[in-house]
């Protein structure tokens, strides 16, 4: 009798450990937040890493007009990333440049995901003539070319600040992201619970605000760090062609004066490496935390990772349980 008590194998004690004490359930917003992955940590600490550069940076390392009578000088000693053909001190312009490629991502992209919830979200879920308006517009915004007519109105504009450029690249980069929240809000607006709310008489408003948008909140996300590469990127094409901010240090901008100084020509490279290596690190981290997040989003995605996180904790319990000792 004895034998047969204490003959229960590890895996039914652990099962029933787990029925004595279940899991707590996780709030609501935790479940639409992506599983933390080697890809969105990795994207993560790289986005730190250069916000904070971006942040403290401009605090510690001075002004980057300062002009010393020393030329071009390569980087080691007093200028960790030398100096331009003034003696301007490339460090310091890298960090002024990284705060100001931030602030205009980060602008353009909050703009952008409040302009395509406006034509995207708030039109398809009222629907009738407001919707086919937006649709309409949203599909023009659509056909024409963002790259030029960023250039064509920046053109026109005389006081190109980091604010009228950011409002610019914002004007020409909500379309696509509309597109998608439409799609998604008109299959969100046909659920039950959409229905029984509007049933019971609760407003648009509170029906968008509380059903709708936080089933939204991958997607938003999704789109938000999509319209940041693409700011970012777009800035840097207009600023290298001399068609940026004036008066503001961005990425854009150090590879245009590198141009404009001849640093290829003259092998100044570490005037216009320094801004391409953070644009193309930042490009690939935005990108990661995206992935991250399309496993959300991606019904087929988040299959793929249930299956393998299955088969995972399978081979887990398996490999616990060989040796009789439980977990």
């Amino acid at each position: 009798m004895a034998l047969r008590k204490n003959s229960a194998s590890p895996l039914t004690a652990t099962f029933a450990a787990v029925r004595t004490n279940p899991p707590k359930k996780a709030p609501r917003w935790r479940s639409v937040l992506p599983p933390m992955t080697p890809k969105l940590a990795t994207g993560l600490i790289l986005i730190a890493a250069i916000v904070l550069f971006g942040v403290l940076g401009p605090v510690f390392l001075g002004n980057p007009r300062s002009i010393r009578d020393i030329g071009r000088t390569p980087p080691g000693g007093e200028f960790l990333l030398g100096t331009t053909q003034t003696g301007q001190d490339v460090l310091a312009q890298l960090a002024h440049a990284t705060q100001g490629s931030l602030l205009i991502g980060l602008v353009v992209g909050v703009l952008a995901l409040i302009l395509s919830m406006i034509f995207g979200v708030i039109g398809s879920y009222v629907g009738g003539w407001l919707d086919e308006s937006f649709s309409l517009f949203t599909n023009i915004m659509l056909v024409i070319p963002g790259l030029p007519l960023v250039i064509v109105i920046s053109s026109y504009v005389e006081d190109k600040t980091i604010w009228v450029l950011a409002v610019v690249l914002a004007i020409t980069s909500w379309a696509a992201s509309a597109r998608v929240l439409r799609s998604v809000t008109l299959s969100l607006r046909s659920r039950d619970y959409v229905a029984a709310a509007r049933v019971s008489g609760e407003k648009s408003w509170r029906i968008i605000v509380v059903e709708i948008l936080p089933n939204l909140i991958p997607v938003l996300a999704s789109q938000f760090v999509l319209a940041i590469i693409a700011a970012i990127l777009a800035e840097a094409g207009l600023s290298y062609l001399g068609l940026g901010a004036s008066g503001t240090f961005t990425w854009g901008t150090m590879l245009f004066q590198a141009q404009n100084g001849f640093a290829l020509t003259l092998g100044t490279w570490w005037w216009f490496v320094p801004p391409g290596i953070l644009i193309a690190v930042l490009g690939g981290a935005l990108s990661l935390v995206n992935f991250a997040i399309d496993e959300v989003v991606n019904p087929k995605l988040r299959t793929t990772t249930l299956r393998k996180d299955k088969k995972r904790l399978k081979k887990r319990l398996h490999t616990t349980t060989e040796g009789g000792v439980p977990v």
